[in-house]
């Protein structure tokens, strides 16, 4: 039998799914389980696009333009001018996901060999996007204790050496919902400037700040607008996870006439995902109110929660739709594994993402979890009460 390739062998496998045959266990053992572990809102898709789906009248599904609808970038790019960030649609690609977007790019900026700094925990496809492109990753550790929040400078300038090409930054952050200020991004902005590096801004939970933050696009920082490469996606925005739209937009247009030949290669991205996409854009403003709103309130009623556990500790997120809490468990991956085949409180139990799948250093995220309050409250309610249930009798329980 013919052996793989050193490079699938190296692909690592997704460490949010791996927990799923155990959840599918408990299913079929008859056991409700609370999904919090992945990024899968229930808030329901904008009417506007499953209306534009349903009523799309083609008589063929063609291939559309590499680069996606025309009419989709040009509405695309008027939507990013309206907050203020002044591209045109020939500055914007298209793809399958945020994801396309992020291996196209590392592709076209890097060379295998090259290195790229992420601040962990970070989200855990990055490994995978970097493994594709044969990049070598350069962590620091930002620390719950602040709430994540940026580790220093001085920090990020101690890891970059010769082969050192870029920094990715998700903002809001997943795993851990903070949200970066406009000091720590015009420091950042400093850096990539005085080394000349491109700058990755995953964008994808920009809607998603709360307490009156707002969020600062890379795109906006003076000085570095040909290092910057922005990645967005509609599957959070507009509860579309499954329609696989995303864009890579940039000012760099040597990036961008190479990524349109990765384009080029997988022919087109999807016709019916770029449809709903586009009507998206015309989803009106009490929609995003609502969400809004009810993210406020899920994120606060988990966290106050969790707080109140004992021994458990979860800072207040100020984006995105995640956070990371800090259990009293002796290994994280081995709890989410036990709570799921080993446990249950009236024939309910919880999925949660061990946040060891969000480190680069194997030490981290040990007594950590993700959870994503992308759940009802009521939901979010009986998951608590599984969870302070579970740890009462957790046998690795430490205080």
């Amino acid at each position: 039998m013919p052996t793989v390739s050193k490079r699938g062998n190296m692909m690592p496998a997704s460490p949010i799914r791996r927990l799923v045959p155990y959840a599918e266990a408990a299913k079929e053992r008859g056991i409700k389980v609370y999904h919090l572990n992945i990024g899968q809102p229930d808030i329901k898709t904008p009417e506007v696009a499953i209306k534009a789906i349903h009523d799309a009248n083609l008589k063929v599904v063609e291939y559309s333009h590499s680069a996606g609808f025309l009419s989709y970038r040009k509405k695309l790019a008027a939507s990013y001018r309206a907050i203020g960030i002044d591209v045109d649609h020939t500055e914007i690609l298209i793809t399958t996901g945020g994801s396309e977007a992020f291996t196209f790019a590392f592709l076209c900026c890097f060379d295998p060999g090259d290195e790229i700094i992420i601040p962990e925990p970070f989200y855990a496809n990055y490994n995978a996007f970097a493994a594709m492109a044969g990049l070598n990753v350069k962590t620091l550790s930002a620390n719950i204790e602040n709430g994540f929040a940026l580790p220093p400078i001085e920090e990020f300038e101690k890891l970059i050496g010769p082969k050192t090409r870029g920094i990715v930054i998700c903002n809001p952050n997943n795993p851990t919902g903070y949200l970066y200020s406009k000091d720590e991004l015009e420091k950042l902005r400093d850096l990539v400037a005085k080394y000349d590096l491109f700058y990755f801004s995953d964008e994808v939970y920009r809607e998603f700040c709360y307490d009156g933050k707002k969020h600062i696009s890379a795109m906006l920082l003076k000085g570095i607008e040909k290092n910057v490469i922005m990645v967005d996606s509609v599957s959070k925005r507009y509860s579309e996870c499954g329609v696989r739209i995303g864009a890579l937009v940039t000012k760099n247009r040597e990036v961008l006439e190479n990524a349109l030949k990765y384009g080029q290669s997988r022919l087109s991205p999807p016709t019916f995902g770029q449809i709903a996409a586009e009507a998206s854009l015309e989803t009106p403003q009490d929609y995003f109110d609502e969400v809004y709103k009810e993210y406020t309130a899920r994120r606060n009623f988990l966290v106050e929660g969790l707080n109140k556990i004992p021994g458990v500790y979860c800072p207040m997120p100020q984006g995105s739709f995640y956070t990371v809490a800090r259990l009293p468990v002796d290994d994280s991956d081995k709890f989410c594994q036990w709570i799921l085949s080993e446990f249950e409180y009236k024939n309910q139990t919880v999925m949660m993402a061990p946040a060891t799948g969000f480190y680069y250093t194997l030490s981290k995220g040990k007594n950590e979890v993700r959870i994503a309050y992308v759940l009802n409250r009521d939901d979010l309610a009986n998951a608590l009460e599984v969870l302070r249930k579970a740890l009462e009798v957790y046998p690795g329980r430490t205080i």
